[in-house]
């Protein structure tokens, strides 16, 4: 397994090694067409058309009367989760216990969370989450879903977009733009940095750096959904590509602009088995009808 930070491969320089890979296949990190996401103009202009998803609500409406339970938002004819996920473990009786979200899940039955004022889970793979939004009896988002949810439903689809509303970037609205943990605890010399560097509790256990849900109050979407760019990034669900690499949306906390702006941030650099401290995600669920 290759050591990545943030979803690029070490190599070259520390700026290279940081945000920008070492060229070939994943150093194209806005690449949704390979992945079979949002594909230019039309895929959102059919949503706001209502041929995928129909009219979204956003209104940020939640709650058995919308098809949802309530910790969700309805948009259309899907739930999201308004906060990115926390796990508790599950034991082989079903009971649960808490977890800490700085610690890596591996080996564990783990079941998805959201709420608001709690720390997300990082050091999470798409394996891993997928099974934790399965065991609480919802789904990883599709990258239409996350477009979708950040978004809101913009005819533009090659615009960058914020949650926050429009095409500029407003530092320090959303939880982002703070660098490398991993450079700020193991040195400055990608040569030396291991896998478990990346995974270490104390990457996101400083303060300052990984926010706890909602704690950015004006990164906030259309559609109700907070941190959907920076605090983690968001695995979706699309199945590896032909280099095995799977996609994960939104950006972190250490930098949400490089591979991509606001809402079409996205990396490519990664297997679905792949976490570190920066990778995260939410569920979404079919909306009762």
């Amino acid at each position: 397994m290759r050591i990545v930070l943030a979803g690029v491969a070490l190599c070259g320089s520390l700026f290279a090694a940081i945000f920008t890979g070492c060229g070939g296949d994943d150093s194209n990190v806005n690449d949704l067409d390979d992945a079979g996401s949002i594909d230019g103009a039309s895929d959102l202009d059919a949503l706001a058309d209502g041929a995928i998803f129909g009219d979204a609500n956003t209104n940020g409406d939640a709650g058995p009367d919308t098809g949802c339970p309530g910790e969700m938002n309805r948009i259309d004819s899907f739930c999201v989760d308004r906060w990115e996920a926390h796990v508790v473990e599950v034991d082989d009786a079903g009971t649960e216990k808490s977890h800490s979200p700085f610690n890596v899940v591996d080996g564990l039955r783990v079941r998805a969370k959201s709420e608001g004022a709690v720390f997300p889970q990082g050091y999470i793979s798409q394996t891993q989450a997928s099974a934790a939004c399965s065991e609480a009896g919802k789904r990883l988002c599709s990258p239409d879903e996350f477009s979708l949810t950040c978004r809101g439903v913009h005819s533009d689809a090659g615009a960058p977009y914020y949650p926050y509303g429009g095409t500029t970037h407003e530092p320090g609205v959303c939880n982002e733009g703070k660098g490398s943990s991993v450079e700020k605890f193991f040195g400055s010399d990608p040569n030396k940095w291991t896998y478990a560097d990346f995974n270490d509790p104390i990457d996101n256990e400083w303060d300052g750096g990984l926010a706890k849900t909602g704690e950015y109050s004006g990164c906030v979407s259309p559609n109700g959904a907070f941190d959907c760019v920076g605090n983690l990034h968001e695995w979706t669900n699309e199945p590896a590509d032909v280099n095995g690499h799977g996609r994960f949306h939104g950006g972190f906390y250490g930098d949400a602009e490089i591979n991509g702006h606001g809402c079409l941030y996205v990396t490519s650099a990664h297997e679905l088995d792949y976490h570190d401290y920066s990778t995260g995600f939410r569920c979404c669920k079919d909306a009762v009808p």
